[in-house]
């Protein structure tokens, strides 16, 4: 059964005994749509390690969650929304589902986006920026799966930011709408390829790429980290506190 994003921040603003916060920290998600962003509104808030967590909307919300807060962003370009104050950004482009008429205010970034919305987290003071990037199974050389894998990716990383986490998470792929019997046939044919994907590219659970998320956020060291999608897959099998920190020592960008 899914889960409303507010019914999961209410159940994460019941009364908790939370781990230390670091000191008047602000985390700032912008694309908390999705499965994948309301897993990691979801986690984020009830781990409670930020004494703030905005969330990105374009449109007004009532606020009344302890702890949370949504920044409404109006519609002009990035780089003309009016600065606010954040030391971790937490950015996620899942599309919102159309089906959950609440995730219809939030704001939610297009891949596109990402340099320009880089720019304007590093004004708002972001010193952290991690960002889970959808990775398309097959497509991609194992070298640029683990390294940076385009133009975009490197103007992020330009900006100085003090630590920079890329999380490739394998994409579930699209559900195709084939009215043609000759289509259906073609893609059925075809379908055979997709057991042809290794088992560490395969999809991963939104809320286990959550977890693996904030486990980053919490030991990642300053520097550039990327995640393969294997390294996301292998912290769903054992232990994931172990395979965090094994990634993060090898990783030749810490």
């Amino acid at each position: 059964m899914s889960v409303d994003t507010f019914q999961a921040l209410q159940a994460a603003g019941r009364p908790v005994s939370p781990p230390a916060r670091a000191a008047a920290s602000t985390l700032l998600l912008a694309g908390a749509s999705g499965a994948l962003g309301n897993e990691l509104l979801n986690r984020m808030a009830g781990a409670q390690r930020h004494a703030c967590l905005l969330v990105l909307a374009k449109e007004p919300i009532i606020d009344g969650l302890r702890g949370v807060e949504s920044l409404q962003v109006p519609a002009l370009p990035i780089a003309q929304w009016p600065l606010c104050a954040a030391d971790v950004a937490l950015v996620s482009f899942d599309p919102p589902r159309l089906y959950h008429d609440r995730e219809r205010a939030l704001w939610t970034p297009a891949p596109a986006d990402l340099p320009e919305l880089a720019r304007w987290l590093k004004a708002c003071g972001v010193k952290t920026i991690a960002v889970v990037q959808p990775h398309a199974q097959g497509r991609m050389p194992d070298a640029l799966k683990r390294g940076l894998a385009s133009l975009d990716e490197h103007a992020v990383v330009a900006l100085g930011f003090e630590r920079v986490l890329l999380v490739r998470s394998a994409q579930k792929p699209a559900a195709q709408r084939l009215a043609n019997p000759a289509e259906r046939l073609a893609a059925w044919m075809l379908s055979i390829f997709r057991y042809m994907v290794p088992s560490s590219e395969q999809p991963v659970r939104a809320s286990k790429v959550a977890e693996f998320v904030e486990r980053a956020l919490q030991s990642a060291p300053p520097g550039v980290h990327i995640a393969a999608p294997d390294v996301v897959w292998l912290a769903t099998q054992g232990s994931l506190d172990e395979v965090v920190d094994t990634w993060l020592r090898v990783d030749p960008s810490a």
